[in-house]
């Protein structure tokens, strides 16, 4: 998965053939989020 981001010990990663919807994966101190990418139109 290509890291995106790296700031403050919190790592951006975005898998590239994943599931729907596009979302991208944020890691802190082994804690994990997903956060989905939403249309706004």
């Amino acid at each position: 998965m290509p890291e995106i981001s790296k700031f403050y010990g919190i790592l951006i990663y975005m898998y590239v053939d994943d599931h729907n919807p596009p979302h991208f994966h944020v890691i802190y101190e082994g804690d994990e989020a997903m956060i989905d990418i939403k249309k706004l139109f």
